[in-house]
């Protein structure tokens, strides 16, 4: 069923916790009442066998309480999904410094994106990418990824896991036979892993390329989890997404004991997740050493 919030993304999470409260409260007042009223009628049976003859009033009002019984509008019991058993752990420790580039200029095809880049981000840091569309922010990602310049250094022992804006597979398989080839377990363990991840049952034999935006994140998730990752980056990790993978992959980045550099336009994530901002504006990259909030109140000092 559709509930309606009359709010923005926080006043929903606030109210629907309470909506939630409120349900699993009178659900439970209510089996409590009908619990009661069944051992009323019980009682009353009982009594109207042991006064025969005469025990018929006993039976009418046993009847009665039946009758009201009938005619409860039953109460349905609030759904609480449960957390899925995302732990994103890093394998081997990077260095402190995970990434720096220094001096750099972003120029695809010799059109300058972003210029004169001086970074360095350091290890456990949460990072995030935020500009105008067109800015360079994929461009800078893709970058870093390939790790062909000499302005861009990674650390040591890091090991990407990447999700990217458009997750898609070129190979013509199913779930289950994607996950083979980075799972550690025999067939009963994958199998079980993937049902925490909701693809339960015949689900697991969907193809690839057919599943939702939600259901790919859950599985990129899944595979993070068993490479040990130990930098990940996302590139608008949250478009497309349920707010439920959406929470799942908020608190699990939170969680995460590695290093993340995110770009997003999703001012709610951000604020959940980054503790520093790197601002793409005018060609140049302005850093802020706090979430979204943070940039909002900083930044036209910064920039006069």
């Amino acid at each position: 069923k559709a509930i309606l919030f009359n709010g923005n993304y926080s006043y929903y999470l606030k109210e629907n916790e309470l909506r939630i409260e409120r349900e699993f409260k009178n659900f439970k007042d209510q089996q409590k009442m009908i619990i009661a009223m069944k051992n009323k009628i019980k009682q009353l049976k009982t009594f109207g066998k042991l006064a025969y003859p005469g025990g018929e009033i006993f039976f009418r009002r046993a009847e009665n309480i039946q009758k009201r019984l009938d005619k409860i509008e039953l109460q349905s019991k609030p759904i609480i999904k449960k957390e899925l058993p995302v732990n994103l752990e890093s394998g081997i420790r990077s260095g402190n410094d995970v990434l720096v580039i220094d001096n750099y200029d972003l120029k695809p095809y010799n059109n300058i994106l972003i210029s004169n880049i001086n970074i360095c981000i350091r290890y456990g840091e949460k990072v995030c990418i935020i500009g105008n569309n067109g800015c360079g922010k994929t461009s800078l990602l893709k970058e870093i990824l390939c790790d062909t310049s000499t302005s861009i250094k990674i650390g040591s022992n890091v090991k990407f896991g990447y999700i990217p804006q458009q997750i898609s597979y070129s190979e013509d398989i199913t779930v289950l036979e994607y996950c083979r080839k980075f799972f550690i377990g025999d067939e009963t363990q994958l199998r079980c892993a993937l049902d925490k991840f909701y693809f339960h049952g015949e689900n697991v034999f969907k193809n690839i390329n057919k599943i939702s935006g939600g259901e790919k994140v859950r599985l990129k998730l899944l595979e993070l989890i068993h490479n040990k990752s130990n930098f990940i980056i996302l590139d608008e990790p949250t478009n497309h997404l349920d707010v439920y993978t959406k929470e799942i992959l908020e608190r699990s980045l939170k969680k995460f004991n590695g290093t993340v550099l995110f770009i997003s336009h999703d001012r709610y994530f951000i604020n959940k997740v980054a503790d520093r901002i790197l601002y793409i504006y005018n060609k140049r990259i302005q850093e802020y050493n706090g979430n979204y909030d943070y940039f909002i109140n900083h930044k036209d000092k910064v920039m006069l």
